[in-house]
C-alpha cells in the first residue's frame, strides 16, 4: 500500500504543468548610467475644470523618449516630458528599487503649471511604474491624466554637443 501511495505522488509529480519560478529580480541602489528609452501609455485622462481640456491626449496614446543619467544616478526629467515641455525636478527620490520623483514642467502651447509626479520601481538597467498629471493652467482645460512608463537603458549617451561662440 505504501508503495502505491509513492508511487501516486511521483506521477502527479511527473505530471505538473507547474513553471519554473521567475527569476529574482535584483533591486539596485540607482539606475546605471547611460541612455534610456521610455514608452509611456495613457490610461486615464479627464477635464478638471468642466471645460474641454486643453491638450488632444486619448486614452490609449503611446509616446516615446530618450534620455540620459548621469553618473551620479540622476535621470534626465527630458525623458517625461510630453511635446514641447520643459520639466524639471522638484523632489527626487530614488533608492533601494524605489522611485519617486516630483516636476513642474512649462509648456508654450499650455500657459500655466504641469505637474507630472512618478511612482515606480526599478533594477540596475530598467524603470517602470505610473505617471500621474494635473495641470493649473492660466485659462481653462486644465486636465488630469495618468500613463504607464517603462524604460530601458540601450547604452552610453551620445557625446554632448559643442556650443560655438
Amino acid at each position: 500500500m505504501r508503495i502505491l501511495g509513492i508511487a501516486a505522488v511521483l506521477a502527479l509529480a511527473a505530471c505538473s504543468n507547474s513553471a519554473p519560478p521567475p527569476a529574482e529580480v535584483v533591486e539596485a541602489k540607482s539606475l546605471t548610467p547611460g541612455e534610456y528609452a521610455m514608452t509611456s501609455k495613457i490610461t486615464a485622462f479627464r477635464s478638471t475644470d468642466g471645460a474641454t481640456a486643453a491638450s488632444k491626449a486619448k486614452i490609449g496614446d503611446t509616446f516615446e523618449t530618450k534620455a540620459c543619467v548621469a553618473a551620479d544616478g540622476t535621470l534626465d526629467p527630458a525623458i517625461f516630458a510630453v511635446a514641447n515641455e520643459k520639466c524639471g525636478a522638484t523632489n527626487v527620490y530614488a533608492s533601494d528599487g524605489r522611485m519617486s520623483i516630483q516636476m513642474s514642467c512649462s509648456s508654450p502651447d499650455y500657459p500655466g503649471q504641469i505637474m507630472p509626479a512618478i511612482d515606480g520601481k526599478f533594477t540596475a538597467d530598467h524603470f517602470e511604474g505610473t505617471s500621474t498629471t494635473t495641470t493649473y493652467l492660466t485659462g481653462p482645460g486644465d486636465y488630469a491624466l495618468s500613463r504607464t512608463v517603462s524604460a530601458t537603458r540601450t547604452g552610453e549617451c551620445p557625446p554632448a554637443k559643442e556650443v560655438k561662440s
